[in-house]
């Protein structure tokens, strides 16, 4: 009885590891459906060895590996041709999502391949040997990997490090052949220094700041969502002006974004959006001081196009199947084309700065979004711009000073034609005096460019005809308006647009906002363009910092070895081998030489330390070191300045004098050392 107990007992616990170590991919699939992926991965292997432990091996992996792929059929609830390679590039695919990722099989796959392979080594492991705890590595590592690929999700895998924990030391006192009492025994001493850890975890150094891979993920390139641009749409949609669109229920009238536009080539204003996929979550913007949330119930009828609306910058998008982010802008696509009566639900944050971030305000330095295509229209769009802002020093105040010039000096017209090319531009501006929200968005962002104020237009839609708190929006409630990008505050929006009568404009949103640019703009009148220096810090939407504190020294000391080693053990391993290995491997050789040079730069201690020259490495280590690194740091000179006539053979040469700087580097530093630097991942 003893030995059968045993005989089971062991496999379980293997798979409970290998099903807790799944379940740490929490924080990249929130919900139920992990559960699909990994329960079967992780109890399936376990039955087969036991059941096969006096079998050959290659019977128990062949019984596996077709369980395996039942087990995939039924996550894709059948047979889907594209499963190996899906099995292939979940990972990139994991590393491009903005978390949570959307729990489809083409995703969930890896975990479950992953599980999988960790159960069937552990259990075999453990049913034809005699180690103790070795069965549960390959476990450790998939956690590992759960760890990386959840960086940025929410929640914790704190718990699910001490339920490992307490897994680890089941198995290790019943493989030491000890009575079932010491299980009962040796368990909650074993919770016990878990949940000691699960306090002291947050305080260790790594978990302050871990390694983000999405960091170093390459991102989708740009690319053109509809074959038509919604700023190309305005003049049609206003020549139809009751043709029903959408619907959004909502607490308050805001204006509907859909499309953020901010490349222009002198013909059209484009999207540069790289839209990344998400289960849901869109990142947070640069404001984080005062906000209001608003929650939007949006009912598609007739928009045409894979853009979504939404008040704002979202924060959360519920609804929406395939649905992709652009992280910079917050903009919203569908994977396809929405039909008509397509509901989601949308959370946004409406920013509340204070007058005195307005009037603090100074514009980001990007030469992207100032950049003005090569014609002779640069000088007329310079000269009226700074014409229209003559004596405003201060950013805000150029940018309110250049939306009146436009509200004043021309008018709004429906019939006026369409297109945003510099040509029309110009004949907009010297001729015609006339245009759509099309014509006065364009300009005005083009004129701030001219100033060095960072811009790009928006299409999106007034808020609608309201009936029972359901706005109800039109083709006609089409309107383009025009952002700029202060630093801290983000993307603010002008209105150059006047409304049909005159200067005034006939929709509350807009019109409230002008009326506060007017009025801080005529404070600046008043005070002149010195910024108060002195004045209160405002809120940030953040609470006073609290003092540091926590458990004692010694209480760190018992339990960050513990917890180091389960939680990050995968880490510390993979880690700085694939990031020498994706170095060495780069395309081309001036990208490897280039890569030679950061992995020493990271072996000799001087991560993050950018303003550091070549010379000034050298110039910092030994002659042992520096005798390999001088030469090292003429080719990667070499190769910043004349990258086109680097050859192979340079970049064998500079990974050659990096294994030697390499190994004069372990030479030279203690073992404790090089051992918490590794723990550390420095």
């Amino acid at each position: 009885m003893s030995v059968l107990w045993r005989r089971l007992a062991g496999p379980a616990i293997v798979a409970g590891v290998a099903g807790v170590a799944g379940w740490g991919f929490h924080r990249v699939f929130p919900g139920t459906e992990l559960l699909v992926a990994v329960v079967p991965a992780a109890v399936a292997p376990a039955v087969v060895a036991a059941l096969t432990w006096r079998r050959p091996l290659w019977l128990a992996l062949a019984l596996d590996l077709v369980l395996w792929f039942a087990g995939a059929v039924l996550l894709y609830r059948g047979f889907e041709p594209a499963l190996f390679a899906d099995v292939a590039n979940a990972w990139q695919a994991l590393l491009t999502t903005l978390l949570p990722a959307r729990p489809e099989p083409e995703l969930l796959i890896l975990v479950h391949t992953l599980v999988w392979a960790a159960a069937t080594i552990g259990a075999e492991t453990l049913a034809r040997t005699r180690t103790r705890i070795a069965a549960t590595v390959p476990a450790l590592l998939v956690f590992g990997v759960a760890l990386l690929l959840g960086v940025d999700g929410a929640g914790s895998n704190l718990p699910v490090v001490g339920a490992l924990f307490v897994l680890l030391a089941a198995l290790a006192l019943l493989r030491d052949d000890r009575p079932p009492l010491w299980l009962l025994a040796g368990l909650p001493a074993a919770a016990a220094l878990a949940a000691l850890a699960l306090v002291a975890g947050p305080l260790l150094p790594i978990a302050a700041q871990p390694y983000n891979p999405r960091d170093d993920a390459d991102l989708p390139p740009p690319v053109r969502v509809d074959s038509v641009s919604p700023l190309d749409r305005v003049s049609a949609w206003l020549q139809i002006p009751d043709r029903e669109l959408f619907a959004v229920k909502a607490g308050k009238p805001l204006n509907w974004r859909l499309a953020v536009l901010d490349r222009y080539d002198g013909v059209r204003w484009t999207s540069g959006a790289r839209f990344q996929p998400t289960g849901g979550r869109v990142p947070e913007g640069e404001w984080t001081g005062a906000g209001e949330v608003v929650r939007q119930w949006v009912t598609f009828d007739g928009l045409p196009g894979t853009w979504l609306p939404a008040a704002e910058r979202p924060q959360e998008v519920t609804g929406v199947r395939g649905l992709a982010v652009d992280p910079d802008s917050g903009a919203l696509l569908a994977a396809d084309k929405p039909a008509k009566g397509f509901r989601y639900e949308v959370a946004s944050r409406v920013a509340k700065p204070t007058k005195q971030d307005l009037l603090d305000a100074d514009p980001v330095r990007d030469p992207a979004l100032t950049a003005f295509p090569e014609g002779p229209q640069l000088q007329l769009f310079r000269r009226l711009a700074q014409q229209a802002t003559k004596g405003a020093d201060a950013p805000i105040k150029q940018a309110y000073r250049l939306q009146n010039y436009l509200r004043t000096n021309a008018s709004y017209d429906v019939t006026a034609p369409p297109g945003h090319s510099l040509k029309g531009l110009e004949f907009f501006l010297r001729t015609t005096h006339r245009g759509t929200s099309e014509q006065f968005a364009a300009t005005f962002a083009l004129m701030a460019r001219t100033l060095g104020l960072p811009s790009r237009v928006v299409v999106g839609f007034r808020p609608g005809e309201a009936s029972g708190g359901v706005y109800h929006v039109k083709s006609g409630h089409v309107m383009a308006w025009a952002e700029i990008k202060f630093d801290g505050l983000g993307w603010r929006p002008f209105y150059p647009t006047p409304g049909r009568s005159g200067a005034k404009d006939d929709h509350e949103v807009v019109s409230s906002a002008i009326e506060e640019s007017e009025k801080l703009e005529g404070e600046f009148a008043q005070g002149g363009s010195d910024r108060p220096k002195d004045s209160q810090p405002q809120p940030s939407g953040k609470g006073p910092e609290e003092p540091a504190g926590g458990p004692s020294p010694w209480l760190l000391a018992a339990v960050a070895g513990g917890v180091a080693l389960v939680a990050y053990a995968g880490v510390v391993v993979a880690l700085p081998w694939w990031r020498r290995r994706r170095r060495r491997s780069a395309q081309g050789a001036g990208q490897r030489v280039l890569g030679a040079w950061h992995q020493t730069c990271d072996d000799l201690g001087l991560k993050g330390e950018n303003a550091l020259t070549a010379a000034d490495v050298v110039s910092r280590h030994p002659g042992d070191i520096s005798a390999h690194l001088q030469p090292l740091a003429e080719i990667s000179n070499f190769v910043r300045y004349a990258p086109e006539t680097v050859t192979e053979a340079a970049a064998t040469t500079a990974w050659q004098y990096n294994d030697a700087i390499r190994r004069a580097v372990r030479a030279r530093t203690p073992f404790t050392t090089r051992l918490r630097n590794r723990l550390l991942l420095r």
